[in-house]
């Protein structure tokens, strides 16, 4: 096994063990490209047989087309051997039973015949959960989370009502799952930082699964987000951490950043960090999945891919060194914060179950 697969706590609240590396389904809802179905499908097998334990999905990727492929890989693997997470936040529905066909959820070319609608009430949360069972054909999951409580999914003008309703709604189900058993652990998927401290504050959650705010790129969740984390043992899962691609494919024309078309000021930075991983020799994609596990409060980096020389790949770009000159580097040209932990240069913390 690699060091990139070592099991590590999620964090201290809950019991869970995950792999060091995760895979993220969101892919295998065919985002912005169809996928040939055995290749998904074997892309999943691939990824446990190369001893990878956490996978993430969620009805939203491809409204249940990552979820159902994720099933049935799942169906050749020991249960207990798979720590399985996905979100609560969109109830799905039959087409025919919706009224009208349903559009592929934004960012994605193909999906399930199911129309979503958001919920984020007791009963939303009921029937989502058991929606997943089914499309995942098992019977539990290990970790639930609270899925895109944010104003780019929800409007300004909405996402403080949803908060809400989670909150003083969804919670209690979630709560009711973990008390009895049915879930492991609750959090929060959520692609802002600052919505993800509010929940952190205001309830008991174990883990939260952060995309795109702690990157190689940017680390707007540094300041605040991760020592929240560490302070109530909550276990980070990093993922996003490409910026959807450009920290992966560099700063070419038509590199993605936040699922647009990155603009010029991101071009540049990105620009700008690829030489200096290319002065140390090393690729910009190796130092971008380094660097975040360099944080204390992460306790895995969820990956995603579509076919299954990807895992290796990805794997390899974990275990490969990275001199510490190029964190050092970054820092002194003011393209990384300076107070960001890195992978070769920890500060002293506490193992995650260990107390104070």
């Amino acid at each position: 096994m690699t060091a990139s697969l070592a099991q590590v706590p999620l964090g201290r609240r809950s019991e869970l063990t995950v792999s060091r590396v995760g895979f993220g389904s969101a892919p295998l809802g065919d985002f912005f490209e169809k996928l040939d179905e055995r290749e998904a499908i074997a892309t999943v097998e691939a990824a446990f047989a190369a001893g990878i334990t956490l996978v993430d999905t969620s009805p939203h990727y491809g409204n249940g087309l990552a979820e159902h492929r994720i099933g049935t890989a799942l169906r050749s693997m020991p249960r207990e051997s798979m720590v399985i997470s996905t979100k609560i936040g969109r109830v799905m529905n039959p087409a025919t039973l919706a009224g009208r066909s349903p559009p592929p959820a934004r960012g994605f070319v193909g999906s399930l015949p199911h129309r979503p609608r958001f919920d984020y009430s007791y009963d939303g949360v009921m029937r989502s959960f058991e929606q997943s069972l089914l499309r995942l054909g098992t019977d539990r999951i290990d970790i639930l989370l609270i899925h895109d409580v944010d104003a780019w999914t929800h409007g300004e003008d909405q996402v403080e009502a949803r908060y809400r309703e989670a909150l003083d709604s969804g919670y209690r189900a979630l709560d009711q799952l973990r008390a009895e058993g049915s879930v492991k652990a609750i959090g929060l998927g959520l692609d802002d930082h600052d919505w993800c401290e509010r929940f952190l504050r205001a309830a008991d959650f174990d883990t939260v699964l952060l995309a795109g705010r702690y990157s190689l790129l940017e680390q707007p969740a540094l300041a605040t987000l991760m020592p929240l984390a560490l302070e109530q043992g909550v276990g980070i899962m990093l993922g996003g951490i490409f910026n959807s691609g450009i920290l992966a494919t560099g700063a070419i024309p038509d590199a993605r950043y936040n699922y647009e078309a990155a603009p010029p000021e991101i071009i540049d930075r990105v620009a700008r960090i690829e030489a200096v991983c290319r002065a140390h020799d090393v690729p910009l994609a190796r130092a971008a999945v380094q660097f975040v596990l360099g944080h204390p409060a992460v306790s895995s980096l969820v990956l995603g891919a579509v076919k299954p020389a990807e895992i290796d790949r990805n794997l390899a770009a974990l275990d490969q060194p990275v001199p510490e000159s190029l964190w050092a580097d970054l820092k002194t040209e003011g393209l990384l914060d300076p107070s960001a932990p890195t992978p070769n240069k920890k500060p002293p913390v506490l193992h995650p179950r260990e107390t104070a």
